[in-house]
C-alpha cells in the first residue's frame, strides 16, 4: 500500500567531465575503448525475458574504421515484431500497476550506474560504433543521457501533484493513467541519448514499449538495455528489435493495441508514418499519440553589427561538431556584407586546422560520417557545389572512404539564397554561406523564414539589441529552439527544452513536462459525500 506522498526534487544537471591529459576519466576511457576492441561481441534482440537470435547477422564496424569487426546483431523479421507487442502487452498490467516510487527508482538507478561504472562503456560504444569524439560522447551518451533519467522523473513527480480543486461534499482527482495499449520507439542513430530517452520517458510513465534503434546504433543501444535490465528493469517493459521500417510499420500500425509512436528521424520517414496511422485509424481501440522530432535545414542569421570571433566560432562548432550529423546543426548561414571578409577568413583559417581522424586520437575535432550512403549522398552535394555557377566551395571539399567515411568539413558560398545546399539537409559537414547587403538585414529575416520548410533551431547573432527583438519576432515560427548569440546546437535538458515545429515535427519538447503529458491518459473522478436523494431541486418549489 502506498500511504507517502515521494519528494523528487529538480535534479542538477551532470558534470560533463573534462579528459584532460593524465586525468583519471581520460585514462579509463582508453582501457574501456581497447577492451571493447579487443572482442566481437554478438548482440540479440531484447524480448521479453528472451535473448533471440536469428539467422540473419549484421556486421558492425567504426564508421571511421571500417576494416575492423565490433561483432554483429541479428536481424529481426514480422515474426519478431509480434514477439516484441505480445511481450509489451504481457508485461502492462503488473508495470503499470507498479507503485510510482518503485518505477522512478529503477531510472535513477540507472542514471547513478550511467554515471558511474558505466560511463566509459556508453562513451565508449558510442564513439567506436557511431564515429563520435570523447566531447561529442560525454555531453550526448554520459550526460544527456543521464539528466533526461533524472529530470524526468521530477517532471513526472510534478505533474502527478497537479490535481483540481474540490467544492463542499465533493472531491475531485486525476488519475495519470498510461496509454492503454503499446507504444513504439524508434530511434535514430545519432545521438545515443534520444535513443535511450525515447523508450525510457514512456515507459516511465507506466507504458510499455517496442523500441527500434537505428542499425548504426545498435552497438550503444545494447549497453543501454543491459544497463536497464541491471537497474532492475522487469522483462518487456522496454523490448529492444532490428527490423526494417517497412516491416515493422506492416505490423505495428495495423494493431489494434497500437497506443503510439515516439519518433525521431527523417521528416518523410515520419509523413509516411502519420498518413499509416491514419488510414488505419479504424483499427484502434484508441487515437494514437504521434511525437515525432524530424529534420532540420537550421540557419545563423548575422547582423552587421556582430563580433566576427564569435560568429565564426558559433559557425565552425555549430556546422561541424559531430560531421554536422544533428538535427540542429547549422547548415545555412547569412552573412552582413560588412563582415563577408573578416568571417570568411576566419572560417576558412578554422577548417583548416582541424584535425580528421579515428575517435581514439583525442586531438581530433572531426571523425567520419556514420555510413556509405550517408556518404554518398554527402559528396553527391559537394560534387554538385563544385559545378555549380552560383556556389563555390571556399574551403574543404574532399571525400575519402578507403579506411573510413571521411568527409571534409566544407564551406560552400552561393550568390543564390535557394541554392540546394541552403535548402535542403544534408545532414553531414557541408555549411552553406550568402552574403547579403547589410543594408537589407529586414528582408533578408523574410528570407531565412520562407526558404526552409523545416523550424527547427537558429540563431541570431547581434551587439544590436533592438535587431534581437527584430529577428527574435520576425523569425518567431522559423525555429522551436531559438538562440541569441550562440550556435544553434547543444540544448541541455531541463535548460532548453528540444523540439521544432513545420516540418521539423510535433514541437513535443524532449528533455520537459510537456513531453511528458503525450504518455499519460488522464481520468477525472469525482466523489459525492452526500449524494442527493430527491430528483427535485429549489428552484421547482411552489411560487
Amino acid at each position: 500500500m502506498n500511504n507517502g506522498h515521494y519528494s523528487l526534487p529538480l535534479p542538477a544537471n551532470e558534470t560533463v567531465l573534462s579528459y584532460t591529459h593524465g586525468s583519471p576519466e581520460k585514462n579509463r576511457l582508453k582501457e574501456v575503448l581497447k577492451e571493447l576492441k579487443s572482442k566481437k561481441i554478438d548482440v540479440p534482440m531484447y524480448i521479453g525475458s528472451k535473448e533471440v537470435r536469428t539467422n540473419n547477422k549484421i556486421e558492425m564496424y567504426p564508421p571511421h574504421e571500417t576494416k575492423h569487426l565490433l561483432g554483429h546483431f541479428h536481424m529481426g523479421n514480422a515474426k519478431h515484431v509480434k514477439m516484441a507487442i505480445d511481450a509489451a502487452l504481457a508485461a502492462k498490467k503488473n508495470w503499470e500497476n507498479m507503485p510510482w516510487e518503485s518505477r522512478a527508482a529503477i531510472f535513477l538507478k540507472a542514471a547513478d550506474l550511467i554515471a558511474g561504472k558505466y560511463r566509459p562503456y556508453m562513451n565508449g560504444t558510442t564513439m567506436l560504433g557511431q564515429s563520435k569524439t570523447v566531447f561529442q560522447a560525454e555531453i550526448d551518451s554520459a550526460c544527456e543521457l543521464i539528466d533526461f533519467l533524472r529530470f524526468n522523473v521530477h517532471f513526472l513527480s510534478e505533474i502527478y501533484k497537479q490535481q483540481p480543486v474540490s467544492s463542499p461534499g465533493i472531491h475531485n482527482r486525476l488519475e495519470y493513467r498510461p496509454l492503454e495499449g503499446f507504444v513504439l520507439a524508434v530511434t535514430p542513430f545519432n545521438f545515443t541519448a534520444i535513443g535511450g530517452n525515447l523508450p525510457a520517458s514512456t515507459a516511465l510513465c507506466g507504458n510499455t514499449v517496442v523500441w527500434k534503434c537505428a542499425n548504426t546504433q545498435v552497438y550503444s543501444a545494447q549497453m543501454f538495455m543491459q544497463i536497464m535490465k541491471e537497474a532492475g528493469l522487469p522483462d518487456g517493459v522496454i523490448n529492444l528489435i532490428y527490423v526494417d521500417g517497412p516491416t515493422l510499420g506492416e505490423v505495428c500500425f495495423k494493431h489494434p493495441d497500437f497506443a503510439g509512436v515516439h519518433f525521431t528521424g527523417s521528416t518523410g520517414v515520419f509523413n509516411q508514418m502519420w498518413k499509416t496511422i491514419g488510414e488505419n485509424i479504424s483499427r484502434y481501440k484508441s487515437y494514437p499519440r504521434i511525437v515525432g522530432e524530424t529534420g532540420g535545414k537550421d540557419f545563423v542569421m548575422v547582423h552587421p553589427s556582430a563580433d566576427p570571433d564569435v560568429v565564426a566560432t558559433a559557425l565552425l562548432r555549430g556546422a561541424f561538431e559531430f560531421q554536422g550529423q544533428k538535427c540542429s546543426a547549422a547548415s545555412r548561414a547569412y552573412i552582413p556584407s560588412n563582415l563577408a571578409i573578416a568571417v570568411k577568413k576566419k572560417l576558412v583559417d578554422g577548417v583548416k586546422s582541424f584535425k580528421m581522424g579515428s575517435v581514439e586520437d583525442f586531438r581530433n575535432f572531426i571523425t567520419a560520417v556514420i555510413d556509405e550512403k550517408s556518404f554518398t549522398k554527402i559528396k553527391s552535394y559537394i560534387d554538385a557545389a563544385k559545378k555549380a555557377s552560383k556556389a563555390k566551395i571556399i574551403v574543404g571539399g574532399k571525400c575519402d572512404k578507403s579506411k573510413g567515411y571521411f568527409v571534409e568539413p566544407t564551406i560552400i558560398e552561393t550568390t543564390d539564397p535557394t541554392y540546394a545546399t541552403m535548402c535542403e539537409e544534408i545532414f553531414g559537414p557541408v555549411l552553406t554561406i550568402h552574403v547579403y547587403n547589410e543594408k537589407k538585414f529586414t528582408d533578408t529575416l523574410k528570407l531565412v523564414d520562407k526558404t526552409s520548410p523545416y523550424a527547427l533551431t537558429g540563431s541570431i547573432i547581434s551587439q544590436d539589441r533592438s535587431a534581437v527583438i527584430q529577428a527574435t519576432q520576425a523569425l518567431k515560427h522559423a525555429a522551436g529552439n531559438f538562440y541569441i548569440n550562440d550556435k544553434p546546437t547543444g540544448a541541455v535538458v531541463g535548460q532548453q527544452p528540444f523540439g521544432g515545429a513545420r516540418a521539423s515535427g510535433t514541437n513535443d519538447k524532449a528533455g520537459s513536462a510537456i513531453n511528458l503529458y503525450r504518455w499519460l491518459s488522464v481520468r477525472t473522478v469525482k466523489e459525492t459525500f452526500e449524494p442527493p436523494k430527491d430528483y427535485r431541486y429549489p428552484f421547482l418549489s411552489a411560487e
